[in-house]
């Protein structure tokens, strides 16, 4: 790959002892890793299940080496929601961002959902995530992966983060700023990257970047923490942003970020980390952690229920969930406490999809058969892992089973669900969503 001039300058001033060993890792190949969905199943029994050889990413609880040749897109596991398929190094700035149960979580720059589907599984179902893109067709993605990690309390939104910020004034326990960037760190991994950066290099994305934190900043309550992150080595935008965000919000201090092997500090910024791919296992990024100072206030939002179909309604009663069902139009959403007013903005979704009204019919969602538990549903049929029904199922196949009684069953592999189907004297008439079956 030809690598832009303006580029490799910047790289030998920052790396004068190290750049023939950083451009030499670039012709070496990327690592392939996977994050266990810990909504759904521990670390320890993934690791007992897992279907392929592990190998712990040294700076989060929950990341694994694998194979690329293992193919861990096309297997049972993966349709199912344990695991989300992401590069190591982006595995760290959620790993970074303080996040406790009943926290108010924004990921302001979400998609396609990786980092947003991390910080639901530190939430365990509580609070409220909101995750944001200003990019509407970016948002199909997030909305899926997090479907698919089956995840009950977020609001998916795309609004740019200065009409985000006049919404929620110092609304947030905790938010992750994965800010747009010229990409130099990710150039070994896709090279289109390279040809981006000619086109719209560092100083293209600075002046976004600090006008991002900006608003982040001014949505982060007392007491809050937020990390900054980019795949990106330029310090314009990088350090150089962070110093202007605290200085156009004194409130904020920047916090140290522990130092595993391989990391470095920040230009000038000890506090902040660099993560280059000559000196661990991943491409490059950089991450910092600021905390806002003061005492953190309460959240008092909660929603209630409302009218539903009739049909819909006779089929959520066979749904161990609590009541908190309401109709938007032919959609009817499982809406989780403490979500906000959804008028005036662009929401995709808030709370779970449970079902749709489709020319009067009724069909249950995808998204509440990824979300459920095999108990949680009152007829359940579960297939081994090595049965040839699972593979047929996820191609959008009807599959034989013994069921007590007609109607609609939850599927499941090993007893995770991968989608619903209507039984029909043995028969299971597959109702897996089409764009989640398997080609």
């Amino acid at each position: 790959m030809e690598l832009p001039k303006s580029y490799i300058r910047q790289m030998e001033n920052l790396l004068p002892d190290e750049y023939d060993r950083y451009f030499s890792s670039l012709q070496d190949p990327s690592y392939t890793a996977i994050r266990v969905n810990t909504l759904k199943i521990s670390v320890e029994e993934f690791c007992r299940r897992s279907p392929f050889a592990l190998k712990p990413v040294p700076w989060t609880a929950d990341g694994f080496y694998v194979d690329p040749d293992a193919r861990p897109a096309k297997h049972p596991y993966y349709a199912a929601g344990l695991y989300y398929i992401q590069e190591p190094s982006a595995m760290l700035p959620a790993q970074l961002l303080p996040v406790k149960k009943g926290d108010h979580v924004l990921d302001t720059c979400a998609a396609p959902g990786g980092k947003s589907t991390e910080l639901a599984c530190k939430l365990r179902g509580t609070g409220l995530l909101a995750a944001n893109d200003i990019s509407t067709s970016r948002c199909q993605s997030l909305l899926k992966n997090l479907e698919s990690f089956g995840t009950r309390d977020a609001i998916i939104c795309s609004e740019d983060t200065s009409q985000l910020k006049k919404r929620f004034p110092k609304q947030f326990d905790a938010i992750l700023v994965d800010a747009p960037c010229s990409g130099q760190g990710m150039f070994r991994k896709e090279h289109h990257l390279i040809d981006s950066y000619r086109q719209k290099g560092p100083a293209y994305y600075a002046p976004i970047q600090k006008q991002i934190l900006d608003d982040a900043a001014d949505m982060l309550q007392p007491g809050g923490h937020l990390v900054y992150s980019t795949c990106t080595f330029a310090p314009e935008e990088n350090e150089e942003v962070i110093r202007h965000v605290l200085k156009t919000h004194p409130d904020l201090k920047l916090l140290p970020i522990p130092m595993t092997e391989g990391f470095v500090g920040g230009i000038d910024m000890p506090e902040a980390v660099r993560l280059y791919p000559h000196r661990i296992q991943g491409e490059g990024h950089f991450a910092a952690l600021l905390q806002n100072a003061g005492q953190p206030k309460s959240h008092q939002q909660t929603v209630k229920s409302g009218p539903i179909d009739a049909a819909a309604q006779e089929f959520l009663r066979r749904v161990d969930l609590p009541d908190r069902y309401f109709q938007k139009g032919d959609k009817i959403l499982w809406m989780a406490d403490r979500l906000p007013e959804q008028k005036g903005w662009r929401v995709l979704r808030s709370g779970l999809l449970a079902s749709t009204i489709k020319r009067g019919r009724f069909e249950p969602a995808q998204a509440l058969a990824l979300a459920l538990k095999p108990e949680q549903f009152d007829q359940t049929v579960s297939f081994s892992l090595d049965d040839e029904r699972v593979l047929r199922y996820l191609r959008g196949e009807t599959v034989m089973a013994d069921t007590k009684q007609n109607g609609w069953t939850l599927v499941c592999v090993e007893n995770f669900p991968l989608g619903f189907a209507k039984a029909e004297s043995g028969r299971l008439k597959n109702k897996l969503e089409k764009s989640r079956r398997w080609q």
